[in-house]
Parts: structure tokens; sequence; C-alpha cells
């Protein structure tokens, strides 16, 4: 499993080169983009990769944030307090509303702090260490399969998804059986490395890079090789990591 890491001292903003007052959405571009075409072991796909782990979890990120500032001795630019005001829902809600809202959230927040014990942030880490462990382990048998035993192919990927993504899964698969079989088709997949993108309570989506090495009559001993970085949503069911969501980008090389 890769290991993430960069300088203390380096600002994660500036590695993706967005603005602090970036939403998620802006960040999670830059970071596609930043290692769309970068090998695995390059040292700044693991940067971008941490980068984008800090910035993609609010907590994180919010933690981040004070840090920095204290480290630089500044606080936030009127022009990033306007920004995180224009992402707050609130216009046109009446200030008493937003009082009372202020207060009632305050006492279930007490509440809450008395009666749940929040997950500590070794516990996160082990999760997200678990998560991403299991979606390096599942992502072969989802990405691969053998025209000769297409069902012990489906059994092996469908063991390793949530019922709902294996919906989805039998809907592709019955367009393999119905083609694998007629190209003598054989897919086997490779891991190579992967990244936690994002984190969350029983959810963490890792980026997975992967190469499938394909055959069939065409190319029956001469393997056609796909790289394929795939975005995998990881959920905890039962006490297991399952595949909930597979987002895919290849290049066949």
């Amino acid at each position: 499993m890769t290991t993430l890491t960069s300088s203390p001292m380096t600002n994660l903003y500036d590695v993706l080169d967005v603005d602090p007052a970036s939403s998620p959405e802006v960040i999670r571009a830059a970071w596609r983009a930043a290692v769309a075409d970068l090998d695995p072991t390059d040292r700044r796909f693991r940067v971008y990769n941490q980068a984008a782990e800090v910035l993609l979890d609010p907590e994180r990120r919010s933690a981040y944030d004070v840090a920095e500032r204290r480290r630089t001795g500044r606080s936030e630019t009127a022009a990033s307090l306007l920004a995180r005001r224009q992402r707050t829902p609130t216009d046109g809600v009446p200030a008493w509303l937003i009082v009372a809202l202020a207060v009632v959230t305050a006492i279930l927040l007490g509440y809450v702090g008395v009666t749940l014990t929040q997950p500590s942030d070794a516990s996160v880490a082990n999760d997200s260490d678990a998560a991403q462990a299991a979606a390096e382990q599942a992502i072969v048998p989802v990405l691969s399969y053998d025209a000769r035993d297409l069902a012990a192919s489906e059994a092996r990927a469908t063991a390793v998804m949530t019922s709902s993504e294996q919906e989805q899964y039998r809907r592709l698969f019955a367009v393999i059986r119905q083609n694998a079989p007629r190209t003598g088709t054989v897919v086997r997949a490779q891991y190579v490395a992967s990244g936690v993108v994002r984190t969350g309570t029983d959810q963490v989506d890792v980026l997975v890079f992967v190469n499938q090495r394909t055959t069939n009559h065409q190319h029956p001993k001469v393997p056609v090789v796909y790289k394929s970085q795939v975005t995998v949503t990881m959920v905890r069911v039962d006490g297991r990591w399952l595949v909930d969501g597979l987002h895919t980008n290849s290049d066949g090389s």
C-alpha cells in the first residue's frame, strides 16, 4: 500500500495550484489533472495524493487551514471570507431564524458530545488503511474475467461488492457473457499503486492504478495492456469494506 508523504512546510493549496477558497469540485479537478500523466512511482504523484486527501476531507481541511494560518501568521483574506460566505446557503434567510437554528444546533451538539464518542484521528486513519487495502485486493477480480469460466469470474467479482453494485456489475457482465466466448477474451488485472482520495464515516474513495492485460483470438500470445485509473468507492458493510462504486479512465498502450 502506498504511503503518502510531503514536507510539513508545503502549502497544500500551492501543491495543487488552487486558491484556499476553492470548492471541493475545483480541488478534485485540479488533483485529477495533476496526476493524470504521472507514473505512480513518481514522487509528485504521492505528494498530489496527500494534498488531495487532506483538502477533500472537510474536517482535515479545516484543521489544516487553522494550522497554516498559525504557522504563517496570516488571517483569511477578505476574498477568502467572501468566497466562503458565498458558499453558505443563508442568503435570504431571516436573521432571527439563523440565530434560532444556531441555538438549537448548539444544544444538539452539546447533547451529542455527551452521549456519543467521536472517532479519533487514529481510528479514521485505521479505517482508511483498511479500506485502501480492501480496494487493492478487490480491484483485481472486479476488472478481470476469463471467457473459459465466466461464472467463476463473476462470482469472484461480486463477492467483494455491495448488493447495489452487484446489480450494476451483472448488467455489464451480461454483455461480456455474450461476447467473450466468441472472442476468447481473457482479462487479467494487475494492481500497481493506490492512494486515498477522500475519507468519511464508513466510506472511503481510493484511486487505484491497474494494468489490464488482455488476450483474445486476435492477440493470443502477446497481450494488449490497458493502463487504468479507477476511483473505487469503498463502504463498510457488517465490518467488511466492499466496492460500492467505480469510475474508470483507461488508456490502451
